[in-house]
């Protein structure tokens, strides 16, 4: 089987999905104990680094994405396909998993 070599920006992502940097994760509580990789949350903020064509309607036009590349957003939790690619984590989301643009 071939290897296949992927980045940023040779991922399209298709119809309403939007391709999310994954922000990193807490190190330590708010109180100070530094957190194990173990008992570390799935973030749940990202930067948009790709986005797709939009939803098509059924007249066959194309409804624009609200999140636009560079928007930080707030996800659904368990919402999305987890993708690495080198040492950066990335998460491809469908727009209705948006739950908000962070500003």
């Amino acid at each position: 089987m071939a290897a296949v070599s992927l980045s940023v920006s040779t991922v399209k992502p298709l119809g309403e999905r939007v391709f999310v940097k994954v922000s990193a994760s807490e190190e330590k509580t708010a109180g100070g104990i530094f957190l194990p990789d173990t008992a570390k949350e799935k973030p749940q903020v990202g930067e948009v680094v790709q986005v797709g064509p939009g939803k098509r309607n059924d007249d066959g036009s194309r409804q624009e994405l609200e999140v636009k590349v560079g928007d930080k957003v707030l996800y659904s939790k368990y919402a999305g396909t987890d993708i690495k690619l080198g040492s950066e984590e990335y998460v491809l989301l469908s727009e209705k998993d948006i739950l908000a643009i962070v500003s």
